[in-house]
């Protein structure tokens, strides 16, 4: 005779044999569900410009513009390891950014350079990215109106981030130098180097108020300051 318990025992491996494929997909379909929502989003739009032009100083340039405003650029000798470094820029000069290379069909089947023989003035390429997509264009001298204006905004965006990264390394390693970094800094800015100048405005400001540095350069600086916040 059978006993009750043994009988009881064989029905639940029974049920729990054709629940177990239950279970399983219902976990498989969890863990996809929660894979797809927590997904990280496609990447962006973004341009990209770079130059690398060996034997100059720099020789290697990059600055990337995310569509939302945030930025990155690597500027060093093509020796040195690459250590892109993070800044922001106002959604107006994004726009036009995005602009310019929109009527330049985002980089997509352009050609820019004048194929001319003329002096070597490092090899620039522009990118567009978004998610998978990725279209660019090398030159070495452009005739192209919109093509000209891209590239000023990001040369003067190199030189603008240049000259803030060395004003703020010799603030705090070499007080001495601040006022040589300064001169720079006028002398880029007289020429409208600069697309954003209102970014070195907390910089510019920082060495104005500091008396550890000599009054030539605070002097500077609050004057520099001032034609910088009166030109807006």
């Amino acid at each position: 005779m059978i006993q009750p318990q043994i009988l009881s025992s064989r029905y639940s491996c029974a049920a729990f044999r054709k629940i177990v494929p239950i279970i399983a997909s219902s976990l498989l379909f969890f863990l996809f569900f929660a894979t797809s929502a927590f997904a990280a989003p496609p990447d962006g739009p973004a341009i990209i410009y770079r130059k690398v032009f060996k034997t100059s100083y720099p020789e290697y340039v990059q600055i990337k513009v995310s569509q939302n405003g945030a930025a990155t650029y690597d500027i060093r000798q093509l020796d040195e390891e690459s250590e892109p470094v993070a800044f922001e820029i106002n959604p107006p000069l994004v726009q036009h950014v995005f602009d310019l290379a929109s009527k330049l069909h985002n980089f997509q089947g352009v050609d820019l350079d004048i194929h001319r023989r003329i002096a070597n003035l490092g090899e620039k390429t522009f990118v567009y990215t978004k998610g998978t997509e990725s279209h660019e264009v090398k030159f070495n001298y452009t005739l192209d109106e919109n093509a000209t204006q891209l590239l000023n905004i990001f040369e003067g965006l190199a030189r603008q981030e240049s000259d803030l990264s060395n004003l703020q390394r010799v603030m705090r390693y070499d007080r001495l130098g601040v006022n040589d970094a300064l001169i720079q800094i006028e002398a880029d800015y007289n020429t409208k180097a600069f697309p954003e100048p209102e970014r070195l405005l907390a910089a510019l400001d920082q060495v104005s108020a500091d008396d550890k540095f000599i009054d030539i350069a605070r002097q500077r600086a609050r004057t520099l300051a001032s034609r910088i916040r009166n030109s807006h």
